[in-house]
């Protein structure tokens, strides 16, 4: 029987954003048994790994590799050799700057099958953050790219003869590269542009000229990794900058949703700027096979309403379904209540099209609905978390229903290490966290459960709620929301945050 044959991805991560990771790359990423990653890879991106992957860290630490180049090719060989698929995951594009030609060449001659996936580079995607085209018809016809770490050595380059010239790993030379484009003709008054941490929430550009950017960058302490743009196109920064003119650039929010649901709500934040902190503080945990579950299986035709107060509850429901042999089908002729757009949403995966959804999205919003249909001496049955407000299902039973509820997932708190804490504590204390988002009580109780009560360690963070019943929560532990959506989804909760920004 033939071994078998492992094969290596080199896969280009992009510039930082990562959004602008190919499909191909994020497909392939699925697929990949081992992934190998450099410093410059966006942690967001390790998302994309299939959840037994093994990560291998192999980029810089502080300016000092982790492991060798030789490292790094020997252990993709010998990865490979196992048999197994790997995934190369390099910054930007491996074919610049990224000594990945080294890496194919090693793979190749070692007889393992390789498959490049081109990345979005640098060289184009950092100036366009910045406003910046690498070229303009009323300003260049060429560019040049070059790499920044040896520009104090000698160079047959003519920098009269292009118009634009992007160098890349720059920045800690940038002195000696401004001297040395002086010295071969160069115009001191020539506009340059240097973008620190391109495409990432942390992004800042500096304009200027090729005799005072050295001294700008050192003044506005620049750091790496940076990219540096010189020529005239560079002047379109200020006209055509759009990244850090968006509403939420320059915030930090906290995002506390279950670590399945964060990263949505993280996108829709970030899609206007902001930094986010994925810190969840709450953990979903399935309850499965209880007695309730299954007498409620077993007398499913006697249910005239199922009312849906969350999207845990529509899942977790129709995986107890599952488990019992059950499916939408078996719902045939029942109302489904649904508390708002993405319980909804969550239905129409198994087929359900909801009957009836409140204005308000709370179980207020329910009650006022439910009394507006007759349910006396109907059944309705309630799948939702094992802690709850009993205000539904006590007022649905005052209006002469019989209401069962079922139980069929739990909120827990998420294990932390007191490192993790200490972590957290700090960055809130030294003021880095602007607003905190919650979108439940739970979220709320949960995260001072985590963290404490202390006043001072929030004094320059602020709170926002998804409704008014968890804003009441947030009040129950000493502390008043800043934003308090009026529609009550992340969507909503964002809105009602750029409203409070823009105010």
């Amino acid at each position: 029987m033939s071994e078998k044959k492992g094969r290596v991805y080199l896969i280009g991560a992009g510039p930082g954003d990562a959004g602008l990771l190919t499909l191909k790359g994020k497909k392939l990423l699925g697929e990949a048994q081992v992934v190998i990653y450099d410093s410059l890879v966006n942690p967001q991106i390790l998302k994309f790994c299939r959840p037994d992957a093994e990560l291998l860290f192999a980029g810089k630490t502080m300016g000092q590799a982790h492991i060798s180049q030789e490292e790094i090719n020997e252990l993709l060989i010998s990865k490979a050799k196992e048999g197994k698929t790997v995934a190369r995951l390099k910054g930007g594009d491996p074919f610049v700057f990224g000594r990945g030609g080294e890496e194919a060449e090693a793979i190749v001659q070692n007889g393992i099958d390789i498959e490049i996936v081109p990345g979005v580079s640098s060289v184009t995607a950092v100036p366009a953050y910045g406003g910046i085209p690498i070229t303009h018809r009323q300003f260049n016809s060429s560019f040049a790219v070059f790499t920044g770490h040896h520009q104090g050595e000698d160079s047959d380059y003519d920098p009269a003869q292009i118009e634009t010239l992007v160098f890349l790993m720059g920045l800690n030379n940038i002195e000696s590269i401004m001297k040395k484009l002086l010295e071969m003709g160069k115009n001191p008054s020539t506009p340059v542009a240097v973008i620190s941490s391109g495409t990432l929430p942390e992004q800042k550009s500096v304009v200027g000229t090729i005799s005072d950017i050295a001294e700008k960058t050192r003044v506005l302490d620049v750091q790496t990794p940076a990219t540096i743009v010189v020529g005239e196109v560079a002047v379109l920064a200020e006209a055509i900058g759009w990244y850090e003119k968006k509403p939420l650039f320059g915030k930090t929010m906290m995002v506390t949703r279950e670590k399945e649901a964060s990263s949505e709500f993280a996108e829709l934040l970030g899609s206007c700027g902001a930094k986010t902190i994925e810190f969840p503080t709450i953990q979903i945990k399935p309850i499965r096979d209880t007695g309730e579950q299954l007498l409620s299986v077993r007398n499913l035709e006697d249910y005239d309403f199922l009312v849906f107060t969350s999207v845990n509850g529509v899942s977790n429901y129709f995986e107890v379904l599952a488990s019992h042999g059950k499916d939408s089908r078996d719902l045939k002729g029942k109302k489904i209540i649904a508390i708002g757009e993405k319980t909804s949403e969550e239905l129409l995966k198994y087929n359900l099209t909801t009957d009836y959804m409140p204005a308000v999205y709370t179980a207020e919003g329910i009650i006022s609905l439910a009394e507006k249909l007759n349910l006396d001496g109907r059944k309705i049955l309630i799948p939702r978390a094992l802690v709850a407000r009993e205000l539904l299902p006590d007022t649905l039973r005052a209006m002469g229903a019989t209401v069962e509820v079922l139980c069929v997932y739990e909120t827990l708190v998420p294990d932390y290490t007191k490192e993790e804490l200490d972590l957290m504590k700090m960055r809130l204390s030294d003021a880095e966290i602007d607003l905190v988002t919650f979108t439940s009580s739970s979220t709320v109780t949960n995260f001072f459960s985590l963290l404490g009560e202390d006043p001072e360690l929030f004094a320059e963070t602020g709170f926002a709620c998804i409704g008014p019943v968890t804003a009441a929560t947030l009040l129950g532990h000493g502390f008043t929301p800043v934003v308090t959506a009026d529609i009550h989804t992340t969507r909503g909760l964002k809105e009602k945050i750029l409203d409070f920004y823009l105010s």
